[in-house]
């Protein structure tokens, strides 16, 4: 069953039909800069989506160089993928938030 929701107008939109997949995904998590923790996301998205493409992943350090936000360009291929995906990473203790 596909996921449903109400849009500005009250009408509702099937989730599956605002994506056309397969399409490039950006997923953003954050979490404190340590050294495990890119090597730790990137491998989590590598289980969901095993194809990552070179130059797939950027990170950039906060201001202050305490938090390291991390983008990963996935190739989606459904809306249960990307659930899966972020149900695994907001799991983990390191993620504080994943988009």
């Amino acid at each position: 069953m596909n996921a449903t929701f109400h849009d500005l107008n009250g009408e509702v939109e099937d989730v599956e039909a605002l994506f056309n997949f397969p399409c490039d995904f950006p997923i953003k998590a954050m979490g404190k800069h340590s050294a495990e923790f890119e090597g730790t996301v990137v491998s989590i998205v590598r289980k969901h989506c095993p194809d990552l493409s070179e130059g797939a992943v950027t990170t950039r350090p906060s201001k202050g160089g305490k938090y390291l936000s991390i983008t990963v360009t996935v190739r989606a291929t459904s809306k249960l993928q990307l659930d899966n995906l972020y149900l695994e990473l907001t799991a983990l203790e390191e993620v504080l938030w994943a988009l």
